[in-house]
């Protein structure tokens, strides 16, 4: 160390990078602290390891392998459901200032004086980037292997530690809730919905398993689905879609990619005694051999795809449908149509290869395959009560969620739903319903021309 230098401290280089008064209350390792006293949530830097990962991948990802390996701990907020965290880190974006060349200097001296300037391991829960997957497994993006291989990664965790938060349901898609036709539904200042009379902790089970089921029945009703007719159901996930089918009649089979979801899946059937109408089967869409449904369901599969893949995606349904047969398709998407991916965190830690775009573009896609779309909607309120319910009962059932996946697992799982939650209230993200139906050969989709269900 050169003399006559004296490090800085962790509160002292907050201090030179962000405007004050910092939206947290920092403490550190060192002793040190930073920011107001008062403030309503507190971020403890546990060790130089947090300074570490923020220095090697600034922004999102780094905050979040410390966040996710204990280094970063945040106090004011639920470890279910890290809600308030993303509110506050939009005002650090906005207050992060450019050091002077002489304070970087000293930074980067502090740093590394500190055991900090160091290639720090990134969680075992991590992934490679794409581009390094795809050099190193020999797999293109979206290769029958490399899709089955992403879709075990996330959703292979443990059917018992998805239980602690999905609730009786079992569904891990956007739940329907009628209520927000009534005083639920009121914009605040940022444009999202007021959740503060939400259930809380285990009181949510209970409004959640009811507005799964509601939103099986709204796709139910939207396919017209009627005892006789058939459906398959593509990305099934644990056979929710399936089995509700099955008890109103419908001949139902769903395909999915995870082993445990078809497993779980495939013994709820025969718990429920729908062996003879319901199947689900541990298959890639693209290889299911029948033909001639009557509808096709997909919930939730869209965003594994691929943009460039939706041609070839839609076209493929489209020829499993006998004439007149509808789709219904209800995945998450962005507010405008340009093709997006989803960001570092999402990528490594949850949906590797996924990408996003606009319902125009995949209207314009099922349109050019031949569909006639004859409705969509956005349900992106739903989808914020959904993560938030989610979120409440990973928080209550924290102590098992951890004894089950283990501490670094748990933080992954409510970090990225408490995220998705803010980012459905603020419109980043939205979940829009796409219903089509394959014409006649007369041009015919003998439908209804009045909408023929209940909201």
């Amino acid at each position: 160390m050169s003399r006559g230098f004296t490090p800085l401290t962790v509160g002292q280089i907050v201090d030179k990078v962000i405007t004050p008064p910092a939206p947290f209350r920092v403490t550190a390792f060192d002793g040190s602290t930073a920011g107001p006293a008062d403030a309503e949530l507190a971020l403890e830097i546990t060790s130089p390891d947090a300074l570490a990962y923020i220095v090697t991948a600034p922004g999102d990802l780094g905050l979040a392998r410390a966040y996710i390996t204990g280094s970063l701990r945040v106090t004011g907020d639920e470890p279910g459901h890290p809600y308030l965290v993303f509110d506050h880190l939009q005002h650090l974006y906005d207050q992060i200032r450019r050091p002077s060349a002489k304070d970087l200097l000293d930074i980067a001296r502090s740093l590394k004086a500190m055991g900090a300037i160091k290639v720090q391991p990134a969680p075992e829960q991590e992934t490679l980037p794409g581009w390094k997957r795809a050099i190193l497994e020999g797999l293109s993006r979206h290769s029958p292997e490399r899709d089955k291989e992403v879709v075990s990664r996330h959703y292979d965790v443990g059917n018992d530690f998805y239980e602690l938060f999905l609730g009786d349901s079992m569904a891990y898609t956007c739940a329907y809730y009628p209520e927000f036709d009534g005083e639920n539904q009121v914009t605040g200042p940022t444009g999202g919905w007021r959740y503060d009379d939400w259930e809380k902790g285990p009181t949510a089970n209970g409004p959640l398993t009811q507005a799964q089921d509601n939103k099986h029945r709204l796709v139910f009703d939207k396919l017209r689905l009627n005892p006789g007719d058939r459906l398959l159901d593509v990305g099934c996930g644990w056979g929710g879609m399936v089995r509700y089918a099955a008890r109103h009649g419908v001949k139902a089979i769903g395909v999915t990619l995870s082993r445990e979801q078809y497993e779980w899946g495939k013994a709820k059937i025969e718990e429920e005694g729908l062996q003879d109408l319901a199947e689900v089967r541990c298959m890639d869409y693209r290889d299911v051999p029948e033909s001639d449904f009557d509808a096709v369901s997909a919930i939730g599969i869209l965003e594994h795809i691929g943009v460039p893949n939706y041609e070839d995606y839609f076209t493929r349904l489209f020829a499993k449908l006998r004439p007149g047969g509808r789709m219904l398709n209800h995945c998450i998407t962005r507010p405008h149509n340009r093709k997006t991916k989803t960001g570092q965190f999402i990528d490594r830690y949850i949906f590797p290869d996924g990408e996003l775009t606009g319902s125009g573009r995949i209207i314009t896609i099922m349109q050019d395959t031949g569909f006639d779309v004859v409705h969509e909607e956005n349900l992106r309120p739903h989808y914020q009560r959904t993560l938030h319910d989610w979120c409440e009962l990973l928080a209550t059932n924290w102590d098992q969620a951890v004894h089950l996946v283990g501490e670094e697992t748990a933080r992954l799982f409510g970090l990225y739903m408490a995220g998705s939650e803010w980012g459905f209230e603020h419109n980043v993200i939205q979940l829009h319903q796409v219903l089509g139906v394959k014409p006649d050969a007369a041009g015919s989709s003998g439908v209804p021309v009045r909408q023929w269900w209940r909201s």
